[in-house]
């Protein structure tokens, strides 16, 4: 009887965990605006993965873990792929991740809704707040949204490169992370 009910706790810790959804990187995408000389430059992560469970009758509930490869950032050019892959800027030798693990969801109404959590790059943990929507598509359940964060906080751009004056302090990152929809 004991090990019934040993079996039955486990089972019961264990359902959030299945329920969780791996994203569906083909049709995901992770996006960055920022400015350099006050033109905007746009780039993305090619690579990333995750686990989300977002259900829309109880986002509360929901939860999200992404982990970027910093490696696989795209930009304008070869020069500056290679830039931003060196110390100063994402350091992958050192930090080949960036990672957003969220600590709540909720409802802000009118179709929109809201998440906090943690952002951690180059080593350093920031809290983030980001409002995104949320929709159908399918069988997949397709959340966007915007996350302004200051590269300068995240010692993103270091040495001569810090100077706001070259490549603006504020960053934003544009996501889109498509996951299978909860039934």
């Amino acid at each position: 009887m004991q090990q019934l009910k040993l079996m039955a706790a486990a089972l019961i810790v264990a359902a959030p965990l299945t329920q969780a959804a791996a994203l569906d990187a083909g049709k995901s995408q992770i996006n960055f605006t920022m400015k350099q000389l006050n033109v905007p430059v746009n780039g993305s992560f090619k690579k990333f993965s995750g686990n989300v469970v977002l259900d829309l009758k109880k986002p509360e509930a929901g939860k999200a873990d992404i982990t970027i490869d910093t490696a696989s950032i795209s930009l304008p050019t070869a020069e500056a792929v290679g830039e931003s892959k060196k110390a100063d800027w994402f350091n992958v030798a050192k930090f080949p991740t960036a990672r957003f693990v969220s600590s709540s969801i909720k409802p802000l109404g009118g179709g929109k809704l809201q998440v906090t959590g943690k952002l951690t790059i180059k080593g350093n943990t920031r809290d983030v707040t980001a409002p995104f929507t949320a929709r159908q598509e399918g069988g997949l359940t397709v959340v966007e949204g915007v996350l302004p964060v200051s590269r300068l906080a995240y010692k993103i751009g270091e040495g001569d490169w810090a100077d706001t004056g070259t490549v603006a302090d504020e960053v934003q990152i544009k996501f889109k992370v498509a996951i299978p929809a909860s039934k």
